[in-house]
């Protein structure tokens, strides 16, 4: 509810309650008065009841009798008054002193046309009141019907908001360069327009970005207006669409009407999907609200009138079920991809999102650019907000690289649940358990990925973890990589069988990847000499008003032979894993009781444990190295408190601590790959 849009409520409450007060005031004074009649005037005239007749505003007498008292409360009164017609005075007078003359009567009546009361003050109130009451509902019964014929012919009015001074630049969108540079001539196009119509070139009338979500669709907009220097025009799609017939389209041509004042200018519509269905979808027909509203926007796009100076732009990530004339040339002529960053791209961001934050100096953005592989643009700031969050929770001065690390597993994962009561039998089995994974990652020559932190520590419905980091973002997975990240999924049910003897629920999340990754090598990358090159269609979402009633591409004994080479997949993977563990059995066990001691092992100490090394000597290198780090940290808080409290120009060099450069300085790698339980 709109406060201000019924504050008239409480000052209607106030009136009636004043109202109130007053009537109750003047009932309270007139008690001993009432209305009699002038036919028991002039009864109690002639049986001598009447002492005195008073008269009063008009045509009301007031009457005292004798059985009353001319004094109550120090003020005169009158016992009852009645109201005359047309020549009433006349008649009293003559009534009166036809009384007074008589000779029966000892006593006379004094009458008289002076009102010896106190002015009536109530009643005065009382009708003023009344009047200013009925002419305030007046004018807020007339105002709120006018707000309502308001409201009703606004509502075919576009709601976007314009935005005109956008202080967003390229330089705050970080790991797309070459989504920039296709966004450079339209920049170019709405700065300097005539040096392309001079030679008859046409700059795109629309522009798609299509992306998931996180990427930083909307945020392109922003930058683009923002380097143009233009108005900016965002609408969501869902705004258009209303429950009255109409109104979308309305809203449609009141958008652009607005934007053809101000050109040139953008028009940015978020999420085009919820208005750009394809049309004809609905399995009841076509004819409804959203696609009229569809319609006019499709004639606004490209129709008679010349739109010139208007730029749209549309953010999306189901450009697959966008209606074709939306997408054609001529109307979103240009559709710019924004895909997930790439390792280099995630250190960009990383960089840009950590500008107003104190970084220490042992943060790597190189090694977070790594292991936070398909991370969005969001994601990545969402992640350092965590870590500066866990920062302040333990008191640090600074931002750490465990801290980030921290945030890393606390979105991935959840919290940890430190406080959560394992016992000594289901720590074991977790411990070997995440032990099979991290061995078979190691192990199998084909699975080159790093092994990043193995934990036993629980983490949302996981009870432990095995996270790994990729060397390179790869663009094309070979089939021997599939088979290696099968094999390594199963290490965890392998080593509940070779160890506990018995199997557990704990590998159901490594059945289900392991499962989807041998379908799509069967059904999408034609990966089977048994059923070669063939596109199998893999699980996809139907899209139901377009395809209902669409049949299978394929056959029954075709779906059969599909289950066959999965199965058959999986249990080579699982064979050649339980081989490599049980050759390698020793340090099987070496990693699982380092875990059950230390909980958390990183890269050094699997590699450690693969090169033989025995449980007392990982134990003491995770001591030492934990002794070093806690002596770091201590230093370089107290060196960061001692820069804030020096002069500001000597300060200045140790404000903002660059980051390290990446190790290797390899352009590639990074990837994660975490497998939990």
């Amino acid at each position: 509810m709109n406060r201000k849009n019924y504050n008239w409520i409480w000052w209607v409450i106030i009136i009636i309650v004043i109202l109130g007060v007053l009537i109750f005031t003047i009932n309270s004074r007139q008690a001993a008065s009432k209305l009699s009649s002038y036919s028991q005037f002039k009864k109690d005239l002639d049986d001598g009841k009447v002492t005195a007749v008073y008269g009063v505003s008009g045509y009301r007498f007031n009457v005292v009798t004798t059985s009353g008292s001319s004094e109550k409360n120090g003020k005169s009164s009158y016992d009852y008054y009645f109201y005359g017609s047309v020549g009433i005075h006349d008649k009293i007078i003559e009534l009166v002193d036809e009384y007074n003359e008589s000779e029966e009567h000892a006593t006379k009546v004094v009458l008289t046309f002076e009102n010896p009361v106190t002015t009536d003050y109530g009643t005065i109130i009382y009708y003023v009141v009344m009047a200013i009451l009925m002419v305030g509902l007046g004018i807020i019964l007339i105002r709120s019907i006018r707000a309502q014929n308001m409201q009703a012919t606004n509502i075919g009015k576009s709601s976007a908001r314009v935005s005109q001074n956008i202080k967003t630049r390229f330089s705050d969108v970080a790991g797309a360069e070459e989504e920039k540079e296709e966004l450079v001539e339209v920049i170019d196009f709405l700065k300097n327009p005539t040096k392309y119509t001079e030679m008859g070139a046409k700059i795109p009338k629309g522009i798609l970005l299509v992306g998931p979500p996180g990427t930083g669709k909307t945020l392109f907009a922003k930058a683009v207006a923002g380097e143009a220097g233009v108005p900016f025009f965002s609408i969501s799609g869902s705004d258009f669409v209303e429950m009255y017939v109409g109104v979308g389209a309305s809203r449609v041509r009141s958008l652009f009407e607005q934007a053809k004042k101000n050109m040139p200018c953008i028009i940015f519509i978020d999420e085009i999907d919820a208005v750009g269905r394809h049309r004809g979808a609905g399995l009841g027909g076509g004819n409804d609200e959203r696609e009229q509203t569809l319609n006019q926007l499709l004639v606004e796009l490209d129709g008679f009138e010349v739109n010139g100076g208007i730029i749209v732009m549309a953010a999306t990530n189901r450009s697959d079920i966008l209606d074709p004339a939306l997408t054609r040339p001529g109307r979103f002529d240009r559709q710019i991809f924004v895909n997930r960053p790439d390792v280099r791209g995630r250190e960009a961001i990383l960089k840009v999102h950590s500008r107003n934050k104190p970084i220490a100096n042992d943060v790597d953005f190189g090694v977070l650019a790594r292991i936070t592989a398909g991370c969005t643009g969001a994601d990545l700031a969402n992640i350092l907000n965590e870590g500066a969050i866990l920062a302040v929770r333990k008191g640090h001065k600074l931002i750490f690289m465990d801290d980030i690390n921290e945030g890393i597993e606390k979105v991935a994962m959840g919290p940890a649940k430190r406080s959560r009561v394992v016992t000594e039998k289901d720590k074991r089995m977790t411990a070997y358990h995440e032990s099979g994974h991290a061995l078979l990652g190691k192990l199998i020559p084909d699975y080159d990925d790093d092994i990043h932190e193995v934990t036993i520590i629980p983490r949302g419905n996981a009870g432990g973890y095995t996270l790994s980091r990729s060397k390179n973002d790869y663009a094309c997975v070979s089939k021997a990589k599939f088979i290696a990240e099968i094999t390594m999924c199963l290490g965890g049910r392998i080593a509940e069988e070779l160890i506990i003897g018995d199997i557990t629920t704990g590998a159901s999340g490594d059945i289900k990847q392991a499962t989807n990754i041998a379908r799509d090598m069967v059904t999408v990358y034609g990966m089977t000499d048994e059923l070669g090159m063939v596109y199998l269609g893999g699980d996809q979402e139907v899209f139901v008003g377009r395809d209902y009633g669409s049949v299978k591409a394929y056959s029954d004994e075709t779906a059969f032979k599909v289950d066959q080479q999965i199965s058959k997949i999986i249990q080579e993977c699982y064979a050649n894993g339980k081989k490599v563990l049980s050759e390698n059995i020793d340090k099987l066990h070496t990693m699982a009781r380092v875990l059950i001691e230390k909980e958390t092992i990183f890269e050094e100490e699997v590699d450690m444990i693969v090169d033989g090394k025995s449980v007392e000597e990982v134990c003491e290198f995770i001591d030492q190295r934990r002794t070093m780090k806690e002596q770091e940290n201590a230093k370089r808080i107290q060196q960061r408190l001692e820069a804030l409290s020096a002069p500001v120009e000597k300060a200045d060099n140790t404000e903002q601590p660059a980051a390290k450069p990446t190790d290797d300085g390899d352009p590639l790698g990074g990837g994660e790959n975490v497998t939990k339980e």
